[in-house]
């Protein structure tokens, strides 16, 4: 009788022990995933050029709209024309955005402006030769830059 009880007692000891450690394990499996989560998080990845320009449209610069997206001014040597995208770096619901390209002299822009979960433009201009401002706009956030793929002033003699 004395090895049965002292088996029970050993049983309840063990299956204690166990409950105890069940019952700790969770709250330091649920802490160590928050933890790792606060050391590595993730940057907001950076929008990428989309090709909305189409073929033959290469990349001249860009410009970071803060942490919303990036404007791309994009330029094909075949036509002699630029072409200007807004991309976001996270699509979601539609908000204010605006892709805009120019020229000072004679004066001329054209702007694609509006409410979209994903890009704004393309927007094309004919501006061989000539240095031209591009210009992104995301929820209020703008960036650009002026006087940029100038290109040969020869060329327009």
């Amino acid at each position: 009788m004395n090895n049965i009880r002292r088996a029970a007692a050993i049983g309840a000891a063990v299956t204690a022990t166990a409950c105890a450690a069940v019952a700790l394990a969770p709250a330091a499996v649920a802490a160590e995933p928050a933890a790792q989560r606060a050391t590595a998080a993730p940057k907001a990845a950076a929008a990428q050029y989309n090709g909305a320009c189409g073929s033959g449209y290469a990349v001249v610069n860009s410009a970071q709209i803060g942490t919303k997206g990036t404007v791309f001014l994009t330029y094909n040597s075949a036509t002699g024309k630029n072409c200007v995208v807004t991309v976001r770096n996270k699509p979601g619901k539609a908000v204010h955005m605006t892709a805009s390209l120019g020229f000072a002299s004679p004066t001329t822009t054209v702007t694609d402006t509006g409410y979209f979960t994903t890009y704004a433009g393309p927007v094309y201009l004919d501006a061989r030769g000539l240095c031209v401002p591009s210009r992104g706009e995301i929820s209020g956030e703008v960036a650009g830059k002026n006087g940029t793929n100038c290109g040969s002033l020869a060329a327009n003699r």
